[in-house]
């Protein structure tokens, strides 16, 4: 007799579908809407907990270490360090609410394969930098590649068993990878974004999201960027102009 085979489901997903002697059933179950009231611009918005998860982008050693691959290349790390307790804020709040919450890191082919020459060559500064893939610490390790330290969450803001990790090799978190299948199989139509860079990868996760059909938030104070401050405020406005809103982490821990 075959051994017997169990697919461990987390516990957001919608269910495999059930058997019995009668057959299988396709019926799904909608969630019981859970309704919370989020302080926000351009205006408040009411969201459905059930099926709102958060989004934490590239938190990650590489990008926020001061032994990373930003620090490295002379990045000032001062906005991104100082806004690791409010993410941490939040995502507890996002457990507290019953939401799933997806770290969305960075985790490329060691060869770089999966990379387009435009960004390979922005990424090295156009020859003036360790790029994507390159080596970059003692030991020969390189950056974001998926599975070494630098592509790994930081140790503050580390996953639980129950969060997901999905890697990303664009600025955009919805291209070449199972982003979107993951959210559409917890039920998903609602994402709060938190992390870094916000005027980078943060906002073009954002902005593809809306393509997808998600509804978006930005939760303002928990992303940072080492761009001016009048870059960041801009794409803070083009959120709230014509993307969907932006919101604290205050307001979202608050959310009732």
């Amino acid at each position: 007799m075959a051994d017997s085979h169990t697919t461990k489901e987390h516990r957001h997903a919608i269910p495999a579908w059930p058997s019995d002697a009668d057959g299988v059933s396709l019926v799904r179950e909608a969630l019981a809407p859970r309704a919370r009231r989020l302080t926000a611009a351009p205006e408040p918005v009411t969201i459905d907990a059930a099926r709102t998860a958060l989004i934490v982008v590239d938190m990650q050693n590489d990008f926020c270490h001061d032994d990373g691959w930003f620090a490295s290349r002379g990045v000032d790390l001062t906005a991104i360090q100082a806004v690791v307790p409010q993410v941490r804020r939040t995502i507890d709040a996002a457990h507290a609410h019953g939401m799933p919450v997806v770290f969305l890191n960075w985790g490329v082919r060691a060869d770089a394969l999966d990379m387009s020459p435009g960004q390979l060559a922005f990424g090295q500064m156009f020859g003036r930098a360790t790029g994507y893939a390159e080596p970059y610490r003692a030991g020969g390790e390189p950056a974001l590649v998926t599975g070494t330290w630098g592509a790994a969450t930081i140790d503050a803001l580390a996953p639980t068993d129950n969060d997901i990790v999905v890697h990303k090799n664009r600025f955009s978190g919805f291209w070449h990878n199972e982003l979107d299948a993951v959210l559409r199989r917890l039920d998903i139509t609602t994402l709060c974004f938190t992390g870094v860079n916000t005027d980078r990868c943060v906002l073009a996760s954002l902005m593809d999201a809306t393509f997808a059909g998600y509804d978006v938030a930005l939760v303002d104070d928990a992303t940072a960027t080492p761009s001016p401050a009048d870059v960041r405020e801009a794409a803070c406005t083009i959120v709230r102009q014509i993307y969907g809103f932006t919101t604290t982490v205050d307001a979202f821990v608050d959310a009732r």
